[in-house]
């Protein structure tokens, strides 16, 4: 099942509050039983040199940046596109495929207890602190064309996948799943 970012944000508010309840189905495209695996097809990509040229950095699009949370910006030099945003709890496999043509991409999983609040990032560095933000694992930098694999299990709430090469992050490179 693929979402939007806004119906993402959406989602993970009543999500979250139906997962504690235990009150929220499975989609039946995700369902996981007895340890089965889910698998989650990611696209990295980026628009190209061009679009990231002139995209200006003061407009940075982050998770608790105002106004990020509740658009899904069509203008964004990059991003990630998944099959599905809503998961069951349980063993997870990424499986990243880089579709830029030109530059190196990654995949990070953070889990996220609050979506209106910006994760650590370092704006020296122009990347989050992976370890204050709390990743649980990632997917290296990929060349353009490669894929890589990553597998997690996870609990219900709202995770990040989020690209944490230097102003990736910043440039639109992120978006939520979460896991019910």
């Amino acid at each position: 099942m693929a979402i939007t970012r806004r119906e993402a944000f959406t989602l993970a508010g009543a999500g979250l509050a139906a997962a504690a309840a235990g009150s929220m189905a499975t989609p039946a495209a995700a369902q996981s039983t007895d340890g089965a695996m889910t698998f989650v097809q990611v696209n990295m990509w980026d628009r190209g040199p061009d679009v990231m040229a002139a995209f200006d950095m003061s407009n940075r699009i982050m998770l608790g940046t105002p106004g990020a949370a509740l658009k899904d910006d069509p203008g964004a030099p990059m991003g990630f596109d998944v099959t599905q945003n809503v998961i069951p709890r349980g063993k997870v496999k990424f499986i990243a495929t880089n579709t830029s043509t030109y530059l190196e991409h990654e995949m990070l999983v953070f889990p996220i207890s609050d979506v209106t609040k910006a994760l650590p990032y370092n704006t020296d560095t122009e990347r989050l602190d992976e370890d204050a933000a709390g990743s649980l694992g990632e997917i290296a930098e990929t060349a353009p064309g490669e894929t890589g694999t990553l597998e997690l299990t996870l609990e219900p709430g709202v995770y990040m996948l989020a690209c944490n090469i230097a102003n990736h992050y910043a440039m639109g490179m992120w978006t939520l799943i979460v896991v019910i």
